[in-house]
């Protein structure tokens, strides 16, 4: 066989034992266990996005849980939803009954809601057992609440069984332990004498003592005096309003929750003073969401409504109080994802596309003081 070229040159060791071509190495001290050091914990981030008097709400079906095949995928889907309103700085989600179908239980006065108000209770004595919008109202509460005061306001049930598997929030509300932060979620303790001060349980180790008497059991939002400063027997907190983190410091605090019966009642039953001033549809037939920013004005409650499988229009036909078109019943009616890719857009794929396009109007012309 022919010569192939000259071989390539072994590398050899000198005599020290280093190769000739490597650069000489550092003695590497043993790790030991002392040595070893954790990494240091991230600092805790409080998500500012300026104080603002302005509410977001969104209203949607709680139909849509009726096309996931399992209890499992209802349950993913709602924490979907729960995930986007609270990306999107949501202050109220409204769960309306899309055909008209859903009645109040009578025979149980403290299970029923009060239309306009944000919900309260477990809906135990629901005339429907699976009412697909009450089980989206229970699962949105449960998500809402901060992990530490989960297990004393939401009681074991069916609908909340795969609820622990849903991605959190995270969001500002949902304080880690020692976390030091201006507010607090807590729940009230019972008072260990009458007259006795008042305290409430709120993620750490120690109570808080509250500035006045609360009934026990109720969840409030505290507001801590010192948050830098724990180390006392019995740190101080004053109750305030579940809208003060977000109006006075620009902190969101989570969504509230409430039902509607219809389509209608969604707009007519609003727990603002005033209603909704600024009233969006969302729909394939809609303008597109760019010409919202060059009509529009200041508004301080605004409402952007998503329908199901079969869209808005198809929610206003059972509605009585409906009689016209329903794009007639908002300011606006907008497609906020022209030229689609796909055929459909589920409800979940339009609360986000459609609160990310809708969010730089909402900043600048939402009612900061």
């Amino acid at each position: 066989m022919g010569n192939r070229g000259p071989k390539p040159n072994k590398r050899k060791a000198d005599q020290d034992g280093t190769a000739p071509d490597s650069a000489p190495t550092k003695k590497v001290a043993p790790v030991t266990p002392a040595s070893v050091r954790a990494p240091a914990a991230p600092e805790p981030t409080i998500l500012h996005s300026g104080p603002r008097q302005y509410t977001v709400s969104m209203a949607l079906p709680g139909s849509i849980v009726e096309n996931a095949q399992s209890a499992e995928l209802r349950t993913y889907l709602v924490g979907q939803v729960a995930r986007a309103a609270a990306v999107a700085n949501v202050d109220e989600i409204v769960i309306y009954d899309d055909r008209c179908e859903r009645e109040q239980s009578t025979d149980h006065p403290e299970s029923a809601y009060v239309p306009g108000q944000p919900l309260t209770g477990l809906f135990e004595s629901a005339a429907r057992l699976d009412d697909a919008n009450l089980f989206m109202a229970r699962v949105l509460q449960y998500m809402e609440a901060p992990q530490y005061i989960r297990r004393e306001v939401f009681p074991r049930h069916p609908d909340l069984q795969y609820a622990g598997l849903l991605n959190p929030l995270d969001s500002p509300n949902h304080v880690r332990q020692d976390e030091p932060s201006p507010y607090r979620e807590a729940i009230v303790r019972p008072k260990n004498r009458e007259d006795g001060p008042c305290y409430a349980y709120c993620g750490f180790a120690k109570l808080v003592r509250l500035d006045r008497h609360i009934a026990p059991d109720v969840r409030v939002t505290v507001k801590m005096n010192k948050p830098e400063d724990l180390d006392t027997k019995f740190p101080m907190g004053e109750v305030v309003s579940p809208r003060t983190p977000v109006e006075k410091d620009g902190i969101y605090w989570g969504y509230q929750v409430r039902l509607a019966n219809s389509l209608s009642k969604v707009l007519s039953e609003s727990p603002y003073e005033g209603g909704y001033d600024l009233t969006i549809g969302t729909s394939e037939r809609g303008e597109p969401v760019s010409k919202i920013a060059e009509k529009t004005r200041k508004f301080k409650h605004v409402l952007v409504m998503f329908g199901g499988v079969a869209g808005i229009e198809s929610a206003a036909e059972p509605d009585p109080e409906v009689t016209g078109e329903a794009s007639k019943l908002f300011d606006y009616w907008i497609n906020t994802c022209p030229d689609q890719g796909s055929r459909t857009i589920r409800t979940e794929e339009a609360i986000l596309v459609s609160m990310a396009a809708l969010r730089n109007t909402f900043l600048s012309l939402g009612v900061k003081s």
